[in-house]
């Protein structure tokens, strides 16, 4: 077996988080990350056609690595804990990691969306979809379906959340320990209508 490449996809996107977050998008060059990474601008355009590739693949790996464990606490039961543990994923998860966070806090324009392959474009499409598709299901276990419902699911789960994250953040700030606690009991004040009262949600956020 031949032994393995020492500038792997990974191991390029690593360094290219590391540089978005200590200057931002901007700072994801090719020569950028070849020079931090010590590799050959040849092996970095042999893995992506060019920056917007590159800057695409960030984009797509990040949000793909946070969505999993979100879309999987928006299927937790029952319903209204569902969105208590979505809700305090985005804040766990940007805890424990930090560059990815800076990542997911711009934007994919800010990553040189319009530009991005047509196979990239797709792949951002499918899973904001998949996003979507399961909040709508969680409102309508949650017995309330309409599209503000939705939209208070996203505030709930999504929105508020990030903001909290966005602020230390920005701040440079490590996210506190209490932060968890702080969403959640937002996200239940949230849904307390949704789900007929605040004794229900009250309990769970505890």
């Amino acid at each position: 077996m031949g032994r393995p490449s020492q500038h792997d996809i990974d191991r390029l996107l690593d360094v290219a988080a590391e540089l978005v977050a200590a200057g931002g998008p901007s700072t994801v060059t090719v020569s950028a990350v070849a020079r931090v990474a010590r590799a050959p601008s040849g092996s970095i355009y042999h893995r992506f056609p060019g920056r917007s590739a590159m800057l695409a693949a960030l984009w797509l790996r990040t949000t793909e690595r946070f969505q999993e464990g979100f879309l999987a606490a928006l299927t937790t039961d029952p319903p209204a804990r569902a969105v208590l543990d979505a809700a305090r994923h985005v804040v766990t998860w940007s805890r424990a990691h930090p560059d990815e966070t800076q990542i997911l806090l711009y934007g994919p324009a800010d990553f040189d969306g319009p530009n991005w392959p047509a196979e990239a474009r797709e792949r951002l499409e499918q899973g904001n979809g998949r996003v979507m598709s399961a909040l709508r299901d969680l409102a309508r276990r949650l017995g309330r379906d309409e599209p503000h419902d939705v939209e208070r699911l996203l505030l709930a789960t999504v929105d508020l959340p990030y903001a909290t994250v966005r602020r230390h953040h920005r701040s440079g700030e490590p996210i506190p320990p209490y932060a968890e606690d702080l969403v959640t009991g937002c996200a239940a004040a949230l849904i307390a209508e949704t789900t007929g009262g605040t004794t229900t949600t009250r309990a769970l956020s505890r």
